[in-house]
């Protein structure tokens, strides 16, 4: 286990509107408010079309390869999440959602894009005094939160 502490900053209540990309518009409000961590929730729903990382093709093989699934409807969310630098600086999300329609749940990674439907309320609370990063991975192929 690796950690490090933060404190607790500004505390943002936000609404996505209709058709925007959600990790596009958080990451870009980030940057634009000078959030360099964040800890974020959201409830809502999401568009038809939008795209998930629904786990690892196998369990233990490097590089890690991605499955997609792709919504046919409309789905109601909730989601969580974290926000940190990359290697360059810039914001970036990692945020897991289940999404549900009728009887039938699907949970996954939101990175590939994900479309609002209507809207989306997510609160973000700002992270301080955190080294946190995120860092290429090349054996797993993607970047990692490295706390310290």
């Amino acid at each position: 286990m690796k950690f490090s502490q933060a404190r607790q900053g500004r505390i943002f209540v936000i609404r996505l509107e209709d058709g925007e990309i959600v990790h596009e518009v958080i990451e870009r409000f980030a940057a634009e408010q000078s959030i360099r961590a964040a800890a974020i929730i959201a409830v809502g729903a999401l568009d038809s079309g939008s795209r998930v990382v629904v786990g690892p093709e196998e369990g233990r093989s490097t590089p890690v390869v991605p499955m997609e699934h792709l919504l046919e409807n409309v789905h109601e969310v909730a989601g969580t999440g974290t926000l940190f630098p990359d290697e360059e600086g810039r914001p970036q999300i990692h945020m897991h959602c289940a999404m549900g329609r009728k009887d039938r749940t699907v949970t996954g990674c939101i990175r590939r894009g994900v479309k609002v439907w209507q809207i989306l309320e997510v609160v973000l609370w700002e992270l301080l005094d955190t080294p946190a990063r995120r860092v290429a991975d090349s054996a797993l192929g993607f970047n990692l939160m490295q706390p310290e």
